[in-house]
């Protein structure tokens, strides 16, 4: 794009929109949404429920199973030692087989210097072999391996010879193994199934009031209607009282809209006759060109009014932003207290509506040409840039005046507020900035006033970046 009456300051686009960008644009850190945190309180209670539960059933069983699994190798024990001792030396051969074969059971004889582990690494095996003690003697051992052969060995006594007896070492397992671990991992699918269950329950109504708020904001009222037959209760009154709080805002913004645009419709009438007649019976052609300078003001103040009066819905479609710019600054071409500097690409698209993205760049460049001219040479310096940045098109329109109060700059978007400089300056409405921030919003993007830090007021916009046609 031309630069028109450029004058002389250094700037860079980039550089300048990094410095007066505000915190709030910068990428929020990525937060946990509601159902999420309700999902995991949930599941954190379930499973932490079931742990216990289990943890309970194993004490509880704990002591019977200990009697059992000694009762049962007692029972083992006993008999095979009762069968031996009643048959003879040809048939007892037969037996040990058989109890071997057929049982898993083998029995021989316990030598002096056998070596054998004992099993006590644990209080179910410690409570065990003591059962074992009382039902066998206490001279009973058990053991995980003897000789280094693992199993479990059990020592008894025949007739005065000691023997060992080997068994199956899966009767000696405590509480849980395969079956609670399954039992576990199909209560915990359960329970994080029921959790998000139930979290979708919960947030579901909070999302949609989430959704309604959203649409309200963009004075969308009519599609922020909530279901007021919902079958819990307090979730029906908040969806109510919703819907009553969007009628009426809808009607307040309707009937505000119809006043502005009625008074500024009924004044213009007696404006233009005022006018007319000031031009025909005023002979003092001075006093007849302040007085027709006063009505043209009075004019402006109620296209002011028409513009903020205007409804909140626009349609948004890809605008060349630098063609926007161009037509916004044709008409200070000629005039001799400004100068305007364009820095951006020519083909910069923005998702806009072209006539509203106008009038918000024409408002910041009245503004800036009323309030930011230079003490020194009496001259607006207007500098106006553009940055694509992800989504976004990061646009700055400034000036290098004496810039507005640290305390004033959050109150320059109120409507009919102006600040010290503006009262001395023009006789405005204090609607300018208050357009461009309610513009802005209905077109899905942001504005931001900040003081530059070489001098001056900064006023940013961000509108969303668009794609090639």
């Amino acid at each position: 794009m031309q630069a028109t009456q450029i004058p002389d300051f250094d700037a860079s686009a980039p550089a300048d929109l990094a410095e007066d960008e505000p915190s709030g644009w910068r990428k929020p850190f990525s937060r946990v949404s509601l159902f999420w945190r309700t999902f995991f309180l949930i599941a954190i209670l379930l499973i932490g429920s079931i742990l216990a539960w289990l943890q309970t059933l194993r004490a509880l069983e704990f002591e019977p199973r200990a009697v059992q699994t000694a009762q049962l190798l007692a029972s083992q024990v006993n008999l095979s030692r009762a069968a031996l001792v009643y048959a003879d030396g040809i048939a007892r051969i037969s037996l040990i087989k058989t109890m071997k074969d057929e049982e898993g059971l083998r029995i021989v004889p316990r030598e002096p210097g056998d070596t054998f582990e004992s099993k006590d690494n644990d209080a179910f095996s410690r409570r065990v072999v003591a059962e074992l003690g009382t039902r066998l003697g206490k001279g009973t051992v058990v053991a995980i391996s003897m000789n280094g052969q693992p199993g479990l060995w059990v020592s008894f006594v025949i007739d005065g010879d000691d023997y060992w007896l080997q068994t199956d070492q899966a009767k000696f397992n405590p509480a849980g193994g395969t079956t609670w671990l399954i039992w576990l991992l199909v209560a915990t699918v359960m329970s994080l199934a029921g959790a998000a269950l139930i979290a979708g329950l919960i947030n579901r109504p909070l999302k949609e009031l989430s959704f309604a708020a959203s649409r309200m904001r963009e004075g969308n009222f009519s599609a922020s209607q909530l279901d007021e037959h919902v079958n819990t209760s307090e979730i029906r009154e908040v969806n109510i009282g919703f819907n009553r709080m969007a009628q009426k805002l809808a009607k307040v913004e309707q009937d505000r809209a119809l006043m502005l645009a009625g008074i500024s419709h009924d004044l213009r009438t007696p404006l233009a006759r005022l006018r007319l007649e000031t031009e025909m019976s005023v002979s003092n052609e001075e006093a007849r060109a302040h007085m027709a300078a006063d009505i043209s003001q009075l004019d402006a103040i109620i296209d002011k009014f028409l513009d903020y009066a205007r409804p909140d819905r626009v349609s948004l479609t890809p605008v060349v932003l630098g063609d926007v710019v161009d037509t916004c600054i044709y008409s200070m071409r000629k005039l001799p207290d400004v100068q305007v500097r364009v820095d951006m690409e020519d083909d910069v698209l923005v998702y806009a509506d072209e006539v509203e993205l106008g009038r918000v760049i024409t408002n910041l460049l009245e503004n800036a040409r009323r309030y930011g001219k230079s003490v020194h040479t009496g001259i607006a310096d207007i500098h106006i840039s553009a940055v694509a940045k992800d989504k976004w098109v990061l646009v700055k329109v400034r000036d290098h005046g004496i810039g507005v109060a640290p305390e004033q700059l959050y109150q320059l978007t109120q409507p009919f507020f102006r600040g010290e400089a503006a009262r001395t300056a023009a006789n405005g409405a204090g609607l300018g900035l208050a357009i461009v921030e309610k513009t802005m919003q209905r077109m899905g993007g942001t504005f931001h006033i900040a003081n530059s830090a070489t001098g001056g007021l900064s006023a940013n916009l961000r509108l969303q970046r668009a794609t090639r046609f």
